[in-house]
């Protein structure tokens, strides 16, 4: 191997190939012998499409210029359902539901709102007798709040609309027996997030109308998450009432529930957008360190599990690993078969291996945890003496969590001699709630703290250059990013992608999903207004020292634009140096090509503006 600096390897993993001609599959389901998925195309707008595999052929079925997608909560997720051989699907640009056969033309099932995309639907399923499809409803008004709620669409193109359920602030995965005879669905109140407190709720369900509903489980401190109803009529739900999010039998009667697959690994994933399926009947997903695995032993290529639904003889799901994009899996009698699979991002193993998991000592005497991305090329390493420079990104929510497959942006990275650590900061799922919960009231401190220690650690252990090192984050990761620079001097460097700068500004600007998240993770507000305005990056952004670049999307409605251009602004007033670049058309992550590719050219030349290198031009293969 060629000894070469840190920064400077040539590459085949340009910015292009961050989004190009890749297609990400997000969520699977079968109908019958024809199994069903949905995928992200960066390289069409960003719209997502609906495919349908028949007869070992895959096929569009959305409309070519479709976007298949819900701005329920904002997040989405559960925007598409199939009955019967029908696609129920929601628009993008309308919020509208449709529903279309192969082959046919969309018949709208939903009215005009009178606010623009102001009625959004989202986690629909089909009555047996095809005649109704239930769903959650967020319904947006001109000047206040939006209601969530549990509605009735007729299929029959009426646009007759029943309400079920309403008065709680939100609903999410509301499920129909098999024999069409009841309801089931979580629901829950401000100021709770959906992984804080929620509640099991049924009701009986006959001809579009819901009768006698009640709560079944919920004792105020557990979080009730993907209920599922089984084919003998059983309701499975998983909670984490002891800690895990483990799976539960539930007495539909007393509303008891019964442990059914207890363990200390979380089966399910927080509730950040709907469609999540991480249990089917007899097969669920066991979460470790390194990766998913499913619990009937069968052994698969795939670091991560998602989108399973079926049954333990006959289920589907998408499948991803380090070096490929998730892909549609159907498994039939312990036969695995991958119906379409992800070409490998890149031919050469060698620029993939599998991160290492650290556990790492933290502030308070606990302990935190990541994944580290060690550089790695087939051809090129670091010259003895030298030290690669290190980036430590900062995931979002900030309840979410280090994600176990491909990540092309650390790639991208890595491949050029840059070291990168993925933080699972204190507060991060996947290690049960008591690690959740550490982050209640304490965010902007031990996030920040985490991440400072996951590079400090790796410097003290001779991986990285402790001079060389930067942080980069969005959303919530944006904001520990901003703090980060701000209270340390641990980072020369710091990459913000939309975070929010303002907490207080975010009391009043934020949608509803999140507009009292802050309750839980800050203080009570406006009671402890003193610790909104002492932990926003805005009130110490005079503190920041180093190089700072700072990426937004314009029509971002989750963390608006004004986050960001007070950031830049304060910055500016001080005469200090600090990079803005905001792109047209972008929410709240970004989706299309050409934001993609520039967002990735801008940050790595900015790391080598800052640390000293040249990046190399990308080579191809």
């Amino acid at each position: 191997m060629e000894d070469r600096a840190a920064g400077t390897w040539p590459t085949p993993v340009s910015a292009q190939s961050l989004a190009g001609a890749r297609t990400v599959v997000e969520s699977v389901m079968a109908d019958g012998d024809d199994v069903w998925w949905s995928e992200w195309r960066p390289a069409e707008g960003g719209r997502t499409a609906v495919v349908r595999w028949h007869l070992g052929e895959a096929t569009d079925v959305s409309p070519p210029q479709s976007n298949v997608r819900t701005s329920v909560h904002e997040y989405g997720g559960g925007a598409w359902w199939v009955h019967d051989g029908a696609l129920f699907y929601v628009e993008y640009a309308d919020q509208r539901l449709r529903m279309l056969r192969p082959g046919g033309e969309p018949v709208l099932l939903t009215p005009e709102p009178h606010v623009a995309r102001g009625l959004r639907y989202a986690d629909g399923r089909v009555t047996p007798d095809g005649q109704w499809f239930v769903c959650v409803l967020e319904r947006h008004h001109a000047d206040t709040p939006p209601d969530n709620e549990l509605v009735a669409v007729a299929t029959n193109g009426s646009g007759t609309m029943n309400l079920l359920a309403a008065g709680a602030d939100f609903y999410a995965s509301p499920r129909i027996s098999p024999d069409g005879r009841h309801l089931v669905w979580v629901q829950w109140m401000h100021p709770n997030m959906p992984w804080d407190s929620t509640e099991l709720w049924i009701g009986e369900l006959g001809d579009g109308e819901l009768h006698h509903a009640r709560m079944l489980a919920g004792n105020g401190d557990e979080a009730l998450q993907e209920p599922l109803w089984l084919p003998d009529g059983s309701l499975v739900v998983a909670t984490d009432r002891t800690d895990w999010w483990n799976l539960y039998t539930v007495d539909t009667t007393s509303g008891a529930l019964t442990p059914r697959v207890v363990g200390h690994y979380d089966i399910v994933e927080p509730h950040w957008d709907f469609g999540g399926a991480r249990h089917a009947d007899g097969v669920h997903v066991v979460a470790t360190d390194d990766g998913d695995h499913l619990s009937n032993g069968l052994s698969t290529p795939f670091s991560a599990i998602t989108s399973l639904r079926g049954n333990a003889d006959d289920f589907v799901f998408v499948g991803a690993t380090w070096s490929s994009d998730p892909e549609p899996v159907r498994v039939r009698r312990g036969e695995l078969e991958r119906l379409r699979p992800a070409a490998p991002f890149l031919d050469d193993p060698a620029f993939f291996p599998a991160p290492e998991f650290i556990t790492f000592p933290t502030t308070r005497g606990q302990h935190a945890h990541a994944l580290f991305y060690r550089p790695a090329h087939p051809h090129f390493c670091v010259p003895a003496g030298e030290l690669p420079p290190l980036v430590v990104s900062v995931h979002g929510g900030p309840t979410s969590a280090a994600s176990r497959q491909l990540q092309p942006r650390h790639r991208y990275y890595t491949s050029r001699g840059i070291a990168v650590v993925d933080v699972d900061y204190r507060g991060s799922t996947g290690y049960g709630r008591t690690y959740r919960n550490l982050l209640r009231g304490e965010w902007c401190v031990i996030d920040v703290d985490d991440a400072v220690a996951a590079a400090s650690y790796l410097a003290d252990r001779g991986d990285v250059d402790r001079a060389r090192m930067a942080i980069r984050g969005g959303s919530a990761g944006g904001t520990t990013t901003l703090l980060a620079l701000a209270n340390h001097r641990v980072f020369a460097a710091g990459a913000n992608y939309f975070g929010v700068a303002d907490l207080v500004g975010l009391m009043s600007d934020d949608h509803k999903f999140e507009s009292q998240y802050t309750v839980q993770l800050v203080g009570p507000y406006p009671e402890r207004i003193d610790l909104y305005r002492a932990r926003s990056p805005l009130s110490v952004v005079d503190r920041i020292e180093g190089a700072l670049v700072v990426l937004q999307g314009s029509d971002d409605p989750i963390v608006p634009p004004h986050h960001s251009t007070a950031v830049v602004d304060a910055m500016h007033a001080r005469g200090m140096p600090i990079e803005y670049h905001e792109f047209a058309g972008e929410g709240h992550g970004f989706r299309g090509t050409a934001a993609i590719i520039r967002s990735a050219e801008i940050e790595l030349g900015f790391y080598g503006r800052t640390f000293g290198f040249e990046p190399a031009p990308s080579t191809t293969g």
